[in-house]
């Protein structure tokens, strides 16, 4: 059974996953539907003697949420890239699109004149944002793209393998659930991630649904991943299934909890497996209670690391190729990538201990409302 094989794998990946940024046999996220590996080392010798707290004396790093109200923005990844500015003797600056793509081009402009050395972006829309990006890179202001997908090789790209987050959540689902009618909440549809996550999913059910054995009764993108929108998708396709539904691939916390709340309201929760990712404190909880069946931990605070240590080489002038611990991959625009790829983790009910011990999260909220020895962790 798959399950088993990761539950063996949990042990060695909780040691493994803080120095896990990608190497030269790290799997294409974007690309890696078709199985095939085009991946190459890009600068991970760190031969030229830099280090990822350089000094940044006298840096500015911009950074452009595209929404900072989503919980991980403000509690893992900002302080974590704060964290390596602070100690790079760099400073910080952000601007907050407010889901607004025409925002987050304006915003982009307004860093570059606060005189940004360097920008992160977390793009609302990799399409859409592609002339602040070029308009960055030609003014000599390198710019990285956080954790979703922007199609400019002028930019680093730094992200977790989203391909292989949506096979471990189709992985765990389909352990629980190798027959059934199964749902598709997927995320917003101008963010690549949620067509990677896809991909990675129907690698793992493709045989599945080929044979029948499993059928796709329900699927629709989220827009801006919003869990009220993903409650009332879900509601809509319970509706037209008189609520025959056996099984919910959901593409992050988010969209999970708002599926969750839809179970609820007809006595399914936790009775029907809900996949997500991001090992939000809310998800881990329904993890421990019992009506989520896995989240998919991308440890944010590694990946704020990187972009940090990342914006700071670039803003001294190093190229992206020098940047350490880079694979290089095509994308699905065609674009050859310099990247930094991270590695991800399913959290399931098994392994609840692992996200408790990294000090990701308490006990205590891991455990609210949980029966008493229902899972280990709350024993």
């Amino acid at each position: 059974m798959r399950r088993r094989r990761y539950v063996a794998m949990f042990a060695l990946l909780g040691l493994t996953l803080a120095g896990c940024g990608g190497d030269g046999g790290t799997e294409d996220p974007a690309a890696g539907n078709d199985g095939t590996d085009t991946t190459d080392d890009a600068g991970d010798d760190g031969d030229d003697g830099t280090d990822g707290a350089a000094s940044g004396e006298g840096l500015t790093i911009g950074v452009s949420w595209n929404n900072y109200n989503e919980e991980r923005w403000a509690k893992s990844d900002e302080p974590a890239i704060q964290a390596v500015l602070d100690e790079a003797g760099a400073s910080y600056i952000s601007t907050d699109a407010g889901s607004s793509a025409e925002q987050q081009l304006a915003d982009v402009e307004n860093l570059i004149s606060q005189g940004a050395d360097a920008i992160i972006i977390l793009a609302q829309d990799g399409t859409a944002i592609l002339p602040a990006v070029q308009s960055a890179v030609e003014q000599g202001v390198p710019v990285i793209a956080y954790d979703r997908l922007i199609e400019d090789a002028g930019a680093l790209y730094i992200t977790f393998d989203n391909v292989e987050v949506g096979r471990m959540q189709a992985e765990v689902i389909y352990d629980l659930v190798p027959e059934g009618n199964y749902v598709f909440i997927k995320g917003n549809q101008a963010d690549a991630n949620a067509d990677f996550l896809r991909g990675g999913q129907e690698e793992v059910l493709a045989e599945a649904l080929a044979a029948g054995d499993i059928v796709n009764v329900g699927e629709s993108y989220t827009d801006n991943w919003d869990p009220a929108i993903a409650q009332r998708n879900m509601e809509q396709i319970l509706t037209q299934n008189d609520n025959d539904v056996d099984a919910v691939v959901a593409s992050n916390d988010g969209t999970a909890g708002g599926v969750v709340a839809a179970l609820e309201a007809q006595g399914l929760a936790g009775e029907v497996p809900v996949s997500g990712q991001d090992g939000d404190a809310a998800a881990l909880n329904r993890v421990a209670l019992g009506t989520q069946a896995v989240s998919v931990w991308k440890d944010a605070r590694e990946l704020g690391r990187a972009a940090g240590e990342a914006a700071v080489l670039l803003a001294q002038g190093s190229a992206l190729e020098d940047i350490p611990d880079t694979v290089v991959f095509d994308s699905p625009g065609g674009n050859q990538l310099v990247s930094i790829l991270l590695a991800p983790l399913p959290i399931t009910e098994d392994n609840l201990d692992v996200v408790v011990d990294a000090g990701w999260i308490t006990q205590e909220e891991v455990c609210q409302g949980v029966t008493a020895g229902r899972v280990s962790v709350c024993g």
